[in-house]
């Protein structure tokens, strides 16, 4: 187990993402928007016909 300060978490964080290469990124990125929709938001949308991004297993 590590303790770390916020300020050090942040930079080692940041240095991993920086670390991946531009896919990786922005698979990164889609992979958090995805494990996002499991968390509980006050915001309610009756918006349609949204850009829809969908996830398949190779």
């Amino acid at each position: 187990m590590n303790f770390r300060t916020k300020e050090e978490s942040k930079k080692l964080q940041e240095a991993e993402f920086l670390a991946l290469s531009g896919a990786e990124r922005v698979f990164a990125f889609f992979r958090l928007c995805y494990e996002m929709r499991d968390f509980p938001s006050q915001e309610t949308s009756d918006k349609k016909d949204n850009f829809i991004i969908h996830f398949k297993n190779r």
